[in-house]
């Protein structure tokens, strides 16, 4: 298993530049709340999922089984 950035840079830079506007929070969410805090609740929750292999919500982390 492991937690990798999204390859595609150019979509990797959006989402980072998105989390600097937001002070660390998805970009891709209107709440601001530590569900929300990168690396959110959602994606941390997926990643002890020994089954689950994708992204995260925003695109920005990729893990692999």
């Amino acid at each position: 298993m492991a937690v990798i950035l999204n390859p595609d840079k150019k979509t990797a830079d959006m989402i980072k530049e998105g989390l600097k506007r937001k002070n660390g929070y998805c970009p891709c969410r209107l709440e601001m709340t530590d569900d929300t805090k990168c690396i959110c609740k959602e994606f941390r929750e997926q990643i002890k999922d020994p089954d689950f292999e994708g992204f995260c919500h925003c695109r920005l982390y990729y893990k692999t089984k």
